[in-house]
């Protein structure tokens, strides 16, 4: 008999046979630093785990997996124990550890075929076996907790991860656990000074806090015994992350968060929750729009509870969670609550609703290139639900449009979708479906998606799938007309930019493309946007430029005194913006000294600043954009439209959405043609938001073109 067998027995606890099994193997690996660190940590993650009540095989699992890992242990000796499934889910926790993203990864990229590959074998353990990704969470957050002493880039590197898959992968199995840790210490290392001012505020406050805290359970205790409901009342943690994000949503400070101060309420039943929900509206007043009824709603992780807002004691607002026993049990354990607790058949089939979402996976549409955009856009988010005109739900992510249901419906209802109606009435192709909606497609004889479909800025398609349809449906088209209508493109955004001192086999290889037909190709087949090429222009202009001129006059740098318009290399003279070209960065300019007027700024390529140079090449200067962050630089725009009531309100609409100043709008008006030019003269914070607004003034009704003036 081992001598841990005998001090289980001597302690009257006998380990699972698993356990037992697990203690044996590791007592015999060698006596080295490694493996004393390997099973250090095993049992770490187990104890992270321990109050998910994990089956024993499971842990015993857990237990061996780092020494396996590190080669201490081979995976097919184990399937010969005396414990045969120990074998296959140490090796399944192998696989899964595997998985890493590439360093110096930026969210939104798309991963290489093999790290997406082991994702999606990550995944498809949810759909077999959800215990090995709820083990992979708490090996996450283990490794999350050793990383406080890591380099800058280690943290950031592993809190990135965290934050685009672990969190997420708990958030939507229900672990909240586990899921509230991950999100905060994430955070902590993506953004310690904002962590801090939170942790801050909120420690500053605790005593205050609680102590109104314990006032409001005393009240609500007494209040719902007097009316025969007996409840455990406490507060509620607060989550750093959770305020934070909260914070960015609403654009409200920390004190205007209504669930810094919160309490919980749990009863015995679903009738008492909504009973305790009438008591407690009695003793406070509630905030319109801040109640929530997420039991007869509930999430898509099947959380359920009634959320409330009140107005309390000495006029402070406070939340109220109010949930069932039983609701809190699945909302603290999620997935873990179903082999926990196996009373009843129902646990089952919650359990497979809460993985049906996943199963997708099993038979991808996409590259492996988009899984990771797949799994953020379609998974991870809000759902929104929709109804058909024969009364099917249909399930979409949140800012899903009519033509994301169009997709949804069919492939081809997509391809030949015109118009949508949403109860009754027509909306444009980018409205963004609400729940309940019932939505009508219109639909044409033939296939004609557009290009602009692809672009994620203009809205019309917020699932990947839906966009990677699109994508294959031109793809698959002649190569040439790709070719062609790609140039189209090309030429169009460098016309309406009014750019012309950039080679487009230059673009072409800032995108990775071998030249100017492999990138027209792309634009035609969908690979690639118009937005990206305004991008490049953005990226490419200030190398070409800026860095030769600080060469050749790096005395004469000076920061501008006027941080709304950056310009260096004036000092301190008067400047104003040449109405002929109004450059805007990152374009080339220079300078030219006038009589009387300062140093007007051209761009390198305006006809008018050629001419003044080849006839007074004494007055040319050599300028540069400054270094500030905040500058806005002027722009004019010429549109073309035909009148129609509301055509002016959005306009201002789409500018103020793009965060575009107008500093003035002259319109002419042909009563006869009903046609309108209009002229605006725009304050932008550079090229990229400038080609950005035109593509969203050209989607507006009645509007013909629009051009950036010369």
């Amino acid at each position: 008999m081992s001598v841990s067998e005998q001090e289980t027995r001597t302690s009257d606890v006998r380990l699972p046979e698993a356990e037992l099994c697990a203690r044996t193997i590791l007592d015999s690996l060698p006596d080295q630093p490694a493996v004393a660190s390997a099973r250090l940590e095993g049992l770490e993650i187990c104890s992270i785990l321990g109050p998910l009540d994990l089956p024993p095989v499971l842990n015993a699992a857990v237990q061996l997996y780092p020494a396996a890992r590190e080669g201490w242990i081979e995976t097919k000796k184990l399937q010969v124990t005396s414990v045969p499934e120990l074998g296959s889910l140490v090796e399944g926790l192998v696989q899964l550890g595997s998985f890493a993203l590439p360093e110096n990864w930026q969210p939104g990229e798309a991963l290489a075929t093999q790290q997406s590959e082991t994702l999606r074998k990550m995944l498809l353990a949810v759909v077999s076996d959800a215990r090995l990704v709820v083990a992979r969470i708490g090996e996450q957050l283990y490794r999350l907790r050793r990383s406080k002493d890591a380099s800058a880039s280690q943290q950031r590197a592993i809190a990135v991860e965290t934050q685009e898959i672990y969190a997420p992968l708990a958030n939507r199995l229900g672990i909240w656990q586990l899921k509230w840790e991950l999100e905060d210490l994430a955070f902590r290392f993506l953004d310690p000074d904002k962590y801090k001012q939170i942790a801050t505020a909120l420690k500053e406050k605790r005593t205050e806090r609680e102590t109104f805290i314990a006032g409001v359970k005393t009240t609500l205790q007494e209040t719902l015994w007097k009316n025969g409901i007996r409840a455990e009342i406490s507060g509620r943690p607060k989550h750093i992350y959770s305020i934070w994000r909260k914070m960015q949503q609403k654009e409200k400070d920390l004190d205007q968060i209504f669930d810094v101060r919160a309490v919980r309420i749990l009863v015995d039943d679903i009738n008492e929750c909504y009973a305790a929900l009438g008591i407690v509206h009695n003793v406070w007043a509630y905030l319109p729009g801040e109640f929530d009824d997420y039991i007869a709603n509930p999430k898509d992780n099947d959380y359920q509870s009634l959320h409330t807002a009140l107005i309390g004691p000495e006029g402070r607002t406070i939340e109220v969670q109010i949930r069932s026993h039983e609701m809190h049990r699945h909302a603290e354990l999620g997935v873990a609550a179903h082999w926990r607790y196996k009373e009843g058949g129902s646990s089952k089939a919650a359990f497979e609703k809460k993985i049906r979402v996943l199963r997708y996976l099993l038979e991808p549409t996409d590259t492996d290139a988009d899984l990771l955009d797949q799994i953020r856009g379609e998974i991870f988010e809000d759902r929104v639900y929709a109804v058909s005109p024969k009364g099917d739900v249909v399930e979409m992510p949140a800012q899903a449009t009519p033509l994301d249901f169009a997709y949804h419906v069919h492939t081809q209802i997509g391809h030949r979708c015109r118009g949508a109606k949403v109860n009754g009435r027509i909306v444009p192709l980018t409205y963004h479906v609400q729940n309940g909606d019932k939505i009508e497609i219109i639909t044409g004889k033939d296939e004609q998606p557009s290009r602009d479909w692809l672009s994620p800025q203009l809205g019309y398609l917020a699932a990947t799938r839906s966009r990677a349809k699109v994508r294959n449906w031109f793809r698959h088209r002649d190569k040439d007309q790709n070719k062609r209508q790609g140039r189209e493109i090309l030429d169009r955004e460098l016309s309406r930019l009014n750019i012309r001192d950039v080679s487009t086999d230059t673009i072409a290889k800032h995108l990775k493309f071998k030249n100017t037909e492999t990138l027209c190709v792309a634009l035609g087949a969908g690979d690639v946007s118009s937005a990206a090429v305004a991008s490049a222009l953005q990226n490419l202009r200030p190398d070409d430029t800026a860095d030769k001129i600080r060469q050749r006059r790096p005395a004469r740098k000076k920061q501008a005194k006027n941080d709304a318009i950056a310009i260096s290399g004036i000092g301190d003279l008067l400047y104003t913006f040449a109405r002929c070209c109004r450059p805007v960065p990152p374009e080339a300019i220079d300078g030219y000294i006038t009589l009387g007027r300062g140093v007007s700024i051209h761009r390198k390529d305006c006809g008018n600043f050629l001419s003044l140079k080849k006839r007074h090449a004494e007055r040319v200067i050599e300028v540069d954009w400054g270094g500030s962050t905040d500058a806005v630089y002027p722009a004019e725009l010429t549109l073309h439209a035909f009148d129609r009531h509301g055509l002016l309100r959005d306009i201002s609409t789409v500018l103020a959405d793009e965060h575009v100043g107008v500093d003035n709008i002259r319109t002419d008006t042909d009563k006869r043609t009903m046609q309108v030019v209009m002229s605006l003269a725009l304050a932008v914070p550079g090229l990229a938001t400038l080609s950005r607004a035109i593509s969203k003034l050209e989607l507006l009704p009645n509007v013909t073109s629009v051009r950036r003036r010369s």
